[in-house]
């Protein structure tokens, strides 16, 4: 029976994943999910109490699949931002579901909150060790390099814009995920004795 509930579990955050990722919060409908999940639409109430915390259950797994497949190297910002590339890639409809989390609810949850400022004491500690550039505060320097890493996936015509991310061209692809590594490269460079950036 545990196994049942496990397995109606895992169909119903996959398909609110996707009902979330087209609709939103406020346009997704439970007998939508439930219907693509093939399960009865009062178990999405039993599960998760109502289509709001459906959406909070959807998101803490998104952001927990996304730390343990992408984990947070303030030692290596180029790296890291390749690597959220990637993860973007094979998941189009992340961005969507972030964005329409954004737009619905844009207070950070406790555990966005508590990431953001682990990633930003490890950039901080990063840039004291004279690892990153500390001419940029260290919020500043997670924010740009997160929206280098997505800034694709939000422009007109991107990844994103398909079902899947191989709509591109795989040069393409390359392409800008090189850009992407290159650009974070050189924001987060440590400075050089004459001011200049090393490397």
């Amino acid at each position: 029976m545990a196994r049942d509930s496990s397995a109606t579990k895992a169909r119903l955050l996959d398909a609110a994943f996707s009902e979330f990722a087209t609709h939103g919060i406020a346009g997704a409908r439970v007998d939508r999910i439930a219907g693509a999940a093939q399960a009865n639409k009062r178990l999405i109430y039993v599960y998760y109490g109502n289509k709001e915390q459906l959406f909070d259950a959807v998101l803490q797994r998104a952001l927990e699949t996304g730390s343990e497949s992408v984990p947070f190297d303030a030692e290596d910002l180029p790296g890291y931002a390749g690597a959220v590339f990637d993860h973007l890639v094979e998941r189009p409809s992340l961005m969507r579901l972030v964005l329409w989390k954004q737009l619905e609810r844009p207070a950070p949850t406790d555990t966005e909150a508590a990431s953001y400022q682990d990633k930003i004491a490890a950039v901080r500690q990063a840039q004291e060790s004279g690892l990153i550039d500390a001419g940029v505060d260290a919020a500043d320097v997670l924010t740009l390099v997160m929206s280098l890493a997505q800034a694709w996936f939000g422009a007109v015509g991107g990844p994103a814009a398909g079902e899947t991310g191989t709509d591109w061209p795989a040069e393409q692809l390359a392409r800008h995920r090189a850009a992407v590594v290159e650009s974070v490269r050189r924001i987060t460079a440590p400075r050089a004795a004459g001011g200049t950036r090393a490397g």
